[in-house]
């Protein structure tokens, strides 16, 4: 992978309404309240990946037909929450849609509302 897809994922991240990027755990994290996505750069393995909140069932769906791009990450994975691989091709339009999921999953309602379609 020619470069660190970080500033991608940032711009995502930070286009939704007050998220915030913060350190967690040395990795640049992403919180609206709480955390809905944290970048994993080589920090529990050697693979760059994100994990992200997901809603129920998603993450079990994702990782069985495409396991050279989803996982289940350690410590959140048995919430439900998924792995996202970023050293393999991307789809980031595909990508857009799992970050704007994962926000949907823990933000309030309230801001919610502010991306409508839902």
């Amino acid at each position: 992978m020619a470069t660190d897809p970080i500033q991608r994922l940032r711009e995502l991240c930070l286009a939704l309404p007050e998220a915030q990027e913060k350190l967690s755990h040395g990795e640049p994290t992403w919180f609206v309240r709480k955390v809905f996505v944290s970048y994993a750069a080589y920090h529990h393995d050697d693979r760059l990946a994100f994990w992200c909140a997901a809603p129920p069932g998603v993450q079990e769906e994702l990782v069985a037909e495409e396991p050279d791009r989803f996982f289940r990450p350690p410590y959140v994975g048995h919430r439900g929450w998924l792995g996202v691989y970023l050293d393999v091709a991307v789809d980031w339009t595909e990508i857009a849609e799992i970050v704007e999921d994962a926000y949907r999953a823990v933000a309030p309602k309230r801001l919610v509302a502010e991306l409508g379609h839902d």
